[in-house]
């Protein structure tokens, strides 16, 4: 049986599933085709129920409830992980009617954790992620960045104003839910469960074998150099990637009323 699994091209997911979708793992009969994306693509895909198994935002998930249920393995959340907000002057503040702000998706996380620090601001303008800093500098606004950027805009004269990730978790003394693995309510349900163990496999498969980097992983991440590369998945690959457990469960579910879901059901629905 042949399943198509979405996600990015960043070191985290190539990471993850490397050993998933090249049979480095015993796969149980299951073959899995790659599908890979930016973020807001992969949002985007998945309003569409596009595919069966994907990699999605947290922020977009209010509007898959009823399309998608979250696996227990794959996740990115953390503490220290979240998306920063970043200009050219670093004692720049912002002005919320002037101020233009650059971010990395409308159904992004990152969209969901800027609008609750700062909502007050409305000039908002919706890039792929790695095209943010060039707007930076360009001089026409402030960023919002993520993924490898966190890493890169140092070396390029940016300035940090805001660690949106902090602000996350003073409020709410949790991790930052950045982004899971969803299976379609249609697949079925034990199916489901066996990926949802596989991805765990081939995370532990992938954490067995490191520091050594896959072919899969250096061939997609966009001429990323080794240091950002490790640098990347140290941050975004952990336990809660191996399992959500009650806390990264809990954190999703303030998230998600963060989000202002109407609860129609309880927390529990909303994963496998």
């Amino acid at each position: 049986m042949e399943i198509e699994i979405a996600f990015s091209p960043c070191p985290n997911d190539t990471f993850i599933f490397d050993a998933l979708v090249h049979q480095k793992i015993d796969t149980s009969g299951l073959e899995f085709k790659p599908v890979l994306m930016d973020v807001q693509g992969l949002n985007e895909s998945a309003i569409l129920e596009k595919y069966p198994v994907t990699k999605i935002s947290y922020g977009v998930y209010p509007r898959l409830l009823n399309k998608y249920v979250i696996l227990d393995s794959g996740s990115a959340l953390g503490s220290g992980v979240g998306p920063l907000l970043i200009s050219s002057d670093k004692m720049k503040n912002i002005a919320p009617e002037e101020t233009s702000v650059a971010i990395p998706g409308i159904d992004t996380t990152a969209h969901v954790l800027f609008s609750s620090a700062f909502p007050e601001v409305k000039k908002k303008v919706f890039f792929r992620y790695d095209d943010i800093e060039s707007f930076v500098i360009a001089n026409k606004g402030m960023g919002v960045i993520i993924h490898e950027n966190r890493f890169t805009y140092v070396e390029k004269g940016l300035h940090k104003i805001c660690d949106l990730g902090e602000v996350w978790e003073e409020k709410t003394g949790m991790p930052i839910p950045l982004g899971g693995i969803v299976a379609s309510r249609k697949l079925d349900k034990e199916i489901a469960r066996r990926i949802e163990t596989l991805i765990a496999e081939s995370i532990a498969f992938a954490r067995g074998n490191y520091p050594e980097l896959s072919d899969f992983v250096i061939a997609n991440a966009q001429e990323m150099n080794e240091t950002v590369m490790r640098n990347h998945i140290d941050l975004y690959v952990n336990d809660y990637s191996m399992s959500l457990n009650e806390s990264g469960r809990k954190a999703i579910g303030i998230f998600l009323e963060h989000c202002d879901i109407e609860k129609q059901s309880t927390f529990t629905d909303y994963f496998l």
